[in-house]
């Protein structure tokens, strides 16, 4: 266990300028040590989980961290910058870096080490002499110390266990006062009974669970004991996690929910005031979030699960703009939708390829099957991709409700959208009614409501009255005019033609490169999707769906095209991460191209929307349809003109691939000015250049 970190681990003048390039540095110390088997795979997953958050913090720290199989025991390895070092903080440049490396089945043990330095990172003493010390053993000395606790700096103490013990504290708070009233009859006199403090129960989590899970827990316990209240804390972190005491939750007033993964067992906290947030804010400003709920206990706002959504697909702090929301809710549904649509539009595909594009007029299965007959299976296999498209629309609305309401708002969710397909409202239809039931169950949420009918709200109660409600607006108010707009809409598709369909061709190329699988890009999907989920879409819809897969194609093969025609452009992991976008690209996964675009944003982005806008446009003119909505070049035979298709693809990937090689040889040149030394300038430069993995 005191191994963890040695003199070989740390780098008090780490020179790196990028917090790729220091978490390679220091990864480097790793793989030295045996620690690391594989560098860029390693870093590969150290890029991933700061994708999904950075992990920057207030007071000049960053915390690069992951779980992967490149690592055979728990490691810390830790830099100190003197220039500082971006990590996405808000207060700036990081200084001090902890790389923290975990392997994929870390033993509960080793995790509670890493939980308790990351309390450590929390004191500022603890990193006030991580800044001062002198030479490496000494700093790997003071790191193993603030481990176990025994640090002078207020470390944690480890006999309080890894996983929701950490809420002992409050705990131990709590019995202060029944002691006091003893020791008061013991001795004859009478006590005023002390007011009771506010009472707190929080839950942390992040998506490793293993740094800023329980950091936010040491930062709310401080600011709790700060502002005078109790609170308690359960940490969701990746050795699995302690409930809290049913009778603590009981006892309650209020409850702070700061995650970035689901909170397990969300439903022990119904019926309280909740905040709902993203675990760096209860690291950034744990007082801010204690002063909320105290606030929301006070007007006697109380929610049935969870006050703000799904934080898993908000991944937002409250205070929010509503339309970050709203864009956050809407992408809740799609996200649920798109694998029925992968799975659905597939089997139908299948069944055209099998049995003929007449399979559609097949009798059903049950009553006509024979085992010989390929048109047999042809229809077996429509059908059942048929059933799955019809679980479209509800799937879409029922997954908005639930972005917005969670759980109570799934049964008024999916009600309105099997209603949006019964009145032909189609897409539109789902949309407006995943809105509506979600902000109906929300509204039902804020009443006021007597303690002994609380236990009968979530199952009974919320989706009577949200289902009645959704289905009258469904049905009478809006149901009507939302139909006429979707016959409307489809009737225009129809008669797209000649610069109308090549422009919306162009639009929608633009739309899938944008931001590589992201909300724009799935909105673009998503319309296109939609248009093919019928028994027998229109040609128009089969073109529009043709044109987007093609142009989400398009980023991930032109980079693995540029690193293969221009590779000292790339370092070797960009070089790496090229021959896998070749598969990617090859598959329709947009997100192929992320690694690049993270590194480069401003010329690969703008270089992939180019592509996609000629392969979107160039896919429309040629007339191009495609009935799957998604498989790639593995579902060519199934296009409608697959040789111009595929000649549409190859000059979105052309123009890109050209577009990005020049821009970034105009970059690598840049450097090097007039005189001697500049190709030594551009090979420094090449070796400088943030990882992209």
């Amino acid at each position: 266990m005191s191994e963890m970190i040695t003199a070989d681990l740390v780098d008090l003048d780490l020179s790196a300028d990028t917090k790729e390039a220091a978490a390679r540095a220091l990864a480097e110390r790793m793989v030295a040590r045996g620690r690391v088997t594989d560098l860029e795979g390693f870093l590969a997953d150290v890029a991933a989980r700061e994708a999904q958050m950075p992990t920057g913090l207030d007071g000049g720290i960053g915390i690069p961290h992951c779980r992967s199989a490149h690592v055979t025991e728990p490691t810390l390895a830790f830099g100190r910058s003197a220039a500082g070092i971006d990590f996405g903080a808000p207060d700036g440049p990081a200084d001090l870096i902890f790389l923290i490396a975990a392997p994929a089945g870390a033993d509960d043990a080793h995790l509670t080490i890493l939980s308790s330095l990351a309390r450590q990172l929390m004191n500022s003493e603890f990193t006030d002499a991580l800044r001062s010390v002198g030479d490496a053993p000494s700093a790997a000395a003071l790191i193993r110390g603030g481990d176990t606790g025994s640090a002078d700096s207020g470390g944690t103490d480890d006999s309080r266990g890894s996983e929701g013990a950490e809420g002992s504290r409050g705990s131990e708070d709590s019995v202060a006062a029944p002691a006091a009233a003893s020791a008061g009859a013991a001795t004859g006199t009478t006590a005023p009974e002390p007011e009771r403090p506010f009472r707190i129960v929080a839950v942390t989590s992040c998506p490793t669970g293993i740094a800023h899970t329980y950091m936010a827990a040491e930062s709310l316990e401080n600011a709790g004991r700060d502002a005078g209240v109790e609170l308690v804390v359960e940490t969701q972190g990746s050795a699995g996690f302690t409930r809290l005491d049913p009778a603590v939750i009981a006892a309650a007033d209020g409850v702070i929910l700061a995650h970035d993964v689901p909170v397990r067992e969300k439903d022990r906290f119904a019926g309280k005031p909740t905040v709902d947030t993203g675990v760096k804010a209860a690291i950034n400003r744990p007082a801010d979030l204690i002063s909320e709920v105290r606030g929301r206990a006070e007007r006697g706002e109380v929610t049935a699960a969870a006050s703000a959504g799904t934080p898993v697909e908000r991944g937002g702090e409250s205070g929010e703009g509503y339309g970050t929301r709203l864009r956050t809710w809407l992408m809740s549904g799609v996200s649920y939708m798109v694998p029925f649509v992968a799975a659905g539009g597939l089997l139908i595909a299948l069944g055209f390829a099998i049995g003929g594009y007449g399979i559609n007029e097949a009798p059903s299965v049950m009553d006509h099957f024979v085992w010989t007959q390929a048109d047999s299976w042809g229809a077996l296999l429509f059908q059942i991709g048929g059933v799955a498209f019809g679980f479209l629309v509800p799937v879409l609305a029922g997954y908005i409700a639930y972005g917005m309401a969670d759980r109570p708002g799934l049964v008024p969710g999916f009600v309105g959208g099997a209603i949006s397909l019964t009145i032909n409202a189609g897409f539109l239809g789902g949309l407006a009614a995943g809105l509506i039931a979600g902000g109906v169950v929300i509204a039902i949420q804020k009443v006021r409501i007597p303690a002994a009918l609380r236990g009968i709200m979530p199952v009974v109660v919320i989706p009577l009255i949200s289902a009645a409600v959704v289905g009258f607006l469904m049905f009478v108010v809006i149901g009507k005019p939302i139909a006429e707009a979707q016959k409307g809409m489809t009737d225009w598709l129809n008669g797209l033609s000649g610069a109308n369909a090549v422009l919306l061709g162009a639009l929608l190329g633009l739309m899938m490169c944008f931001d590589l699988g992201g909300p724009v890009n799935k909105v673009a999907y998503t319309f296109a999707t939609a248009g093919i989920a019928v028994a027998s879409p229109s040609d128009s819809a089969m073109k529009i769906m043709a044109a987007v897969m093609a142009a989400g194609m398009v980023p991930p093969l032109a980079m693995a095209l540029a690193t293969t025609v221009r590779g000292k452009l790339f370092n070797r992991t960009e070089r790496e991460n090229g021959k896998a976008a070749w598969v990617l690209g090859a598959s329709f996964i947009s997100e192929g191209a992320i690694p690049f675009a993270a590194a480069d944003p401003l010329r690969v982005i703008p270089a992939s929307m180019v592509g996609g806008a000629v392969t979107g446009a160039l896919s429309m003119a040629f007339g191009a349809t495609l009935r799957a909505p998604h498989g790639g070049i593995f579902v060519v035979p199934l296009i409608g003109n697959p040789f111009l298709y595929l000649v549409a693809i190859a000059a979105g990937v052309g123009v890109t691939a050209a577009l990005v090689i020049v821009l970034k040889g105009l970059r690598k040149a840049a450097p090097a000015g007039p005189g001697a030394g500049g190709a030594t300038l551009a090979a420094s430069s090449e070796s400088k250049r943030p990882v992209a993995v």
